[in-house]
């Protein structure tokens, strides 16, 4: 789960598609104005915090991570979870012994960078606006595909940043993730070697699946 939620994380902060009519118009424009900002920058740094909470209420504490992302590549760190994409593999270590090696093009079914920036949700999200009050414009995410676990998403843009800094995902069975970006250094200088994964940072028994 925790690579689902720090890919989710990663498609939230990387909101760089266009929308097409059928979205409501008003979340579009917000969107890509998003867009168009996101697109002018290098590289991008950030911390951010997930909050699980239950159905029935209980909290399950707070998790706390990382994020470097440059084009078509990103590093995300949580606790000893590591996520590597180097824009053609992924490779995630679980934190333990354990790395798997997927290809960007089979990660269809995951929300990623690729995924987003290959207009992902003009096919598989609706869009709409249902609150501008406060700090923040609140845009709602439903799935067109109803097999999916995610039930909504909610994100929150800064009105002044014009930047996702909040979201909430909710699942099937009620579960709530509240993800909160900070930090966000937008001129940040991130080495190309930050993503090329290399075995010798990992336990010499480390097994590497793919």
């Amino acid at each position: 789960m925790n690579r689902i939620y720090l890919l989710l994380f990663v498609t939230i902060t990387l909101l760089t598609n266009s929308l097409n009519a059928q979205n409501d118009p008003a979340a579009k424009k917000i969107l890509d104005g998003v867009s168009a900002k996101i697109k002018t920058f290098k590289a991008i740094t950030a911390t951010f915090s997930l909050k699980s909470i239950t159905s029935k209420g209980t909290n399950n504490g707070v998790r706390v991570g990382s994020v470097s992302l440059k084009g078509q590549k990103y590093v995300m760190k949580q606790s000893k979870v590591e996520i590597i994409c180097d824009g053609s593999k992924i490779y995630n270590y679980d934190g333990n012994k354990t790395v798997t090696v997927s290809s960007v093009d089979d990660a269809g079914s995951t929300l990623s960078p690729q995924i987003l920036l290959s207009n992902f949700y003009d096919k598989d999200y609706t869009y709409k606006l249902i609150s501008s009050m406060g700090e923040f414009h609140q845009i709602e995410l439903i799935p067109n595909d109803k097999r999916k676990n995610v039930k909504k998403i909610n994100i929150f843009v800064d009105k002044v940043k014009s930047f996702i800094t909040k979201a909430k995902i909710l699942d099937k069975s009620n579960n709530l993730i509240e993800l909160t970006i900070s930090n966000t250094n937008t001129n940040a200088t991130v080495s190309d070697d930050m993503f090329q994964f290399n075995k010798n940072k990992y336990p010499k028994d480390v097994e590497i699946l793919d």
